[in-house]
């Protein structure tokens, strides 16, 4: 664990912000809440390095609107957002924004718990060697094409149903497509694959 081991949990739903803030006290972390982004940008002059984790529906200022923002002051604090389920737009937006992780809610305790220390770790190494981002790429090489293009759509955040449409496809065979992907990459969640995408600098509508 870092030493850095102060969570800054942005949320406009008070119910949200005081479980959340009980699970990560409880697990041994410093928590500071804020009820928006806007809140949060207020008193970020002076606060020391952590993590942000941000809903990223929130009315004034969503997650995404917080990560540039953080991004134009030069804030390197990891952030990772959560999303209702289903918003797998919102999430590769945020990733792509900068966010480390994004949690579906809802979310069991662990998972957000290994989220926060996987995001922690990161203020005290650099996890994203030249050899993992080679790794990936290497993976995402072995993918068929039309593995590939079903790769694409997720990263464009199309739903399923999108993506078999746009393939003349049957929803059933893109499950069995998205599957493999997963199963090749070696990602165990959707957050996992768009996060390795995003790393490896893997583009959008790659020519085959």
């Amino acid at each position: 664990m870092s030493d850095n081991q102060t969570v800054y949990l942005i949320d406009d739903d008070e119910a949200v912000r005081r479980a959340v803030s009980f699970l990560l006290s409880t697990a041994g972390f410093s928590v500071r809440v804020y009820e928006s982004g806007i809140k949060f940008l207020e008193k970020l002059e002076g606060l020391q390095q952590g993590c942000v984790i941000t809903d990223v529906r929130m009315p004034g200022m969503d997650g995404v609107e917080l990560l540039r923002r953080l991004k134009d002051r030069g804030v390197a604090m990891p952030v990772i957002v959560m999303t209702g389920h289903g918003d797998v737009t919102l999430a590769v937006s945020a990733m792509k924004a900068g966010a480390v992780d994004f949690i579906e809610k809802p979310f069991g305790d662990e998972v957000m718990i290994s989220a926060v220390r996987a995001a922690l770790r990161r203020l005290s190494a650099d996890d994203q060697s030249s050899s993992q981002i080679a790794q990936i790429q290497a993976r995402a090489g072995s993918l068929s094409v039309r593995e590939r293009q079903v790769l694409d759509g997720l990263l464009k955040g199309l739903p399923n149903k999108a993506i078999a449409y746009e393939l003349s496809l049957s929803p059933r065979t893109v499950e069995v497509h998205r599957a493999a992907v997963m199963a090749k990459m070696g990602a165990k969640s959707l957050s996992d694959l768009v996060r390795m995408a995003m790393l490896a600098r893997l583009p959008e509508d790659k020519p085959v």
